[in-house]
C-alpha cells in the first residue's frame, strides 16, 4: 500500500501542473493579423538592390534580411545620436549629434566624412 500512495500522489501533482500549462498564453506580437515583420517597404528595398548592376537575382529572404539590417542600423545610430543629444540636455536630434555618434563609436568609422 505504501508504494501505491506515492504513485497516486505523483499522478495528482502531474495533473496539477498540467492544468497550469493548459492556461491560454497571450498571442505573440507577430501573430496578430496585419502585423509586419519589417518596417521598411520590401518593394523599395528590392528596387534599391536591383539598381546595383552587379545584382542579377535577389530572393525574398535576402531582401527581408537587408531591410531588417537597415532597420537595426538606423535604430542603433539613432540611439547613439540621441545619447549625444541628451548630453547636451536636448531631446531633438541635430546633425552634430550624428557627427558625434559617428566619431564616438568605432563601428561607425566607415561613415566619417559622409555628412560633410
Amino acid at each position: 500500500m505504501a508504494a501505491a500512495a506515492p504513485g497516486s500522489g505523483a499522478a495528482r501533482e502531474e495533473e496539477g501542473t498540467g492544468g497550469d500549462a493548459a492556461t491560454p498564453q497571450p498571442p505573440a506580437p507577430t501573430s496578430a493579423p496585419g502585423a509586419r515583420l519589417s518596417r521598411l517597404p520590401l518593394a523599395r528595398v528590392k528596387a534599391l538592390v536591383k539598381a546595383d548592376p552587379d545584382v542579377t537575382l535577389a530572393g525574398q529572404e535576402a531582401i527581408f534580411i537587408l531591410a531588417r539590417a537597415a532597420e537595426l542600423f538606423v535604430e542603433t545610430i539613432a540611439k547613439d545620436a540621441y545619447c549625444c543629444a541628451q548630453q547636451g540636455k536636448r531631446k531633438t536630434l541635430q546633425r552634430r549629434d550624428l557627427d558625434n555618434a559617428i566619431e564616438a563609436v568605432d563601428e561607425f568609422a566607415f561613415l566619417e566624412g559622409t555628412l560633410d
